[in-house]
C-alpha cells in the first residue's frame, strides 16, 4: 500500500484535483513534427507521410497517433473480401516512463494495448466501406504519467477523424477509481494512483451513450462497477466536446486552405460552412447505420 495519501481531509488528491476533476488536455491534430521516419514502416513507398496524425496531452501523458489507409495490403493473404483490417503497432519510447528500458514488440504490455485498441475501434469503423484493404494505427508513447490507454485512444480516434476514415461515433476513453477509505470515485487517474487504487478504463460511444471497452483488472463489486461506468459516461462527454471542437477547428483549416487567397469574403465562409455541415451530416448517418443494423 502506497505511503503517499491518494486523497486528504479536504478531498484533494496528490496533484491538488478533486476527486472528479480531470487533467490539462491539449489536443494537436496533424502536428508539425508528427512525420517522422518511424513511421515509415507502416508505408510501402518511400515517403512516410501518414493520411492523418493527432497528438494527446492528458496531464502528463502523452501519445502521438498516425494512421495510413486504407491502402492496399502488402500481403493478399491478410486482407478480407468484404471489409478492411485493422492493423494497430504501438511503441512505448524508453525515455517516457521512470523504468528508462526499450520495449520489444513481444512485450505483454504493448500486446494488450494493441489488442484493446484493435477491439475497441473494429465495431466503430465502418470497416465496409473499404474492402480488401488495410488500415494500419501508429501509436507512439512519448510521455507516460497514468491513463497511457486512454489517451492512445483519444489520440487514434483524432487521427482516424483526420484521415477521413469514416466511424460511427466518436470513442472517448478514460479511467476512473475507487478510493476504498472514503468509497469516493477518481477520474483520470495518474500513474501513482492507477498503482494504489482498484480502477478500469472505459471507452464510451458519447452519441448512443454505449460502451465500447471496460477494462477491469481488480475485483470490484458489480453495484461500484455500475457507479463508476456512469461517471465515467459523464466526463467522457466533456472530453467529447474538447475532441469535436479541435476536429472542428482542423475542418475549418482544411476549408481555408481550399479557399485559395480570398479566405475573407462571405462565399467563402459559406462554403467553410456547407464543408462543415456536410461532414456533420455524414458522421450522423454513420450513427443511424450503425444503430439500425
Amino acid at each position: 500500500m502506497s505511503r503517499l495519501e491518494i486523497l486528504n481531509s479536504g478531498s484533494l488528491r496528490l496533484d491538488g484535483r478533486r476527486p472528479h476533476e480531470l487533467r490539462s488536455l491539449a489536443l494537436h491534430i496533424t502536428p508539425e513534427n508528427a512525420h517522422s521516419d518511424e513511421f515509415a514502416s507502416f508505408n510501402s513507398g518511400t515517403n512516410p507521410k501518414s493520411d492523418g496524425s493527432a497528438r494527446v496531452e492528458q496531464g502528463l501523458t502523452v501519445v502521438h497517433a498516425s494512421v495510413y489507409g486504407p491502402r492496399e495490403a502488402k500481403q493478399r493473404s491478410s486482407t478480407l473480401h468484404d471489409r478492411a483490417v485493422l492493423q494497430c503497432e504501438v511503441t512505448i519510447e524508453p525515455w517516457s516512463g521512470r523504468d528508462r528500458r526499450k520495449r520489444s514488440r513481444a512485450d505483454r504490455r504493448i500486446a494488450e494495448i494493441c489488442a484493446a485498441l484493435e477491439s475497441t475501434f473494429e465495431p466503430v469503423v465502418q470497416t465496409h466501406l473499404y474492402p480488401r484493404s488495410t488500415i494500419d494505427i501508429f501509436v507512439s508513447v512519448e510521455r507516460q504519467d497514468g491513463g497511457v490507454l486512454p489517451c492512445a485512444i483519444n489520440a487514434v480516434t483524432l487521427a482516424l477523424l483526420d484521415a477521413g476514415i469514416s466511424m460511427s461515433d466518436y470513442v472517448v476513453a478514460l479511467s476512473v477509481g475507487l478510493h476504498l477509505q472514503s468509497g469516493k470515485t477518481l477520474l483520470d487517474l495518474s500513474s501513482h494512483e492507477e498503482t494504489a487504487l482498484p480502477h478500469l478504463i472505459a471507452a464510451t460511444l458519447p452519441r448512443s451513450g454505449k460502451i465500447t471497452l471496460a477494462q477491469l483488472e481488480t475485483r470490484i463489486h458489480a453495484n461500484v462497477v455500475q457507479e463508476m461506468l456512469a461517471v465515467v459516461g459523464q466526463a467522457c462527454s466533456v472530453l467529447h466536446s474538447e475532441m469535436d471542437i479541435a476536429m472542428q477547428e482542423r475542418t475549418k483549416q482544411l476549408a481555408d486552405a481550399l479557399g485559395g487567397s480570398g479566405l475573407g469574403n462571405r462565399k467563402d465562409e459559406a462554403l467553410t460552412q456547407q464543408l462543415l455541415d456536410s461532414v456533420q451530416e455524414d458522421i450522423d448517418d454513420d450513427a443511424d447505420h450503425s444503430m439500425n443494423m
